[in-house]
């Protein structure tokens, strides 16, 4: 049975590297002003964020800890929602799609840690 929980973990970690690696693909095709700058700056930091606390909450050394750690990731994922709902795609209907599944992304990401903070409690 642990090894199944294991493999659960690997997949959540896994699936937070594809999405910050994804946010940083879409970033690269934008279109270069000063607003998109700063927000993808901000996205870029939030989308990372997400993993690398999962990471954390995976080698918590309490069950507090572990809660608090899972909880910063939904807080990133759903910041990253905001971030990416503010960039400006210039009316391109491919970054504007690849916008919205980014954000859905972000959204099932903040439902899968909200899931997993209900259970931890």
């Amino acid at each position: 049975m642990t090894k199944i929980q294991n493999t659960k973990q690997y997949d959540l970690e896994d699936r937070t590297l594809r999405f910050a690696a994804n946010v940083r693909q879409f970033i690269k095709q934008l279109p270069k002003n000063i607003a998109n700058f700063e927000d993808a700056k901000q996205v870029v930091r939030s989308s990372g964020s997400i993993g690398a606390n999962y990471i954390e909450a995976n080698e918590a050394l309490s069950k507090k800890d572990f809660c608090m750690r899972i909880k910063i990731s939904r807080k990133e994922a759903k910041e990253s929602k905001y971030w990416l709902s503010l960039l400006d795609v210039a009316g391109n209907k491919e970054l504007d799609l690849m916008r919205k599944e980014l954000f859905g992304e972000a959204n099932e990401l903040m439902m899968i840690f909200s899931a997993i903070m209900r259970k931890s409690q």
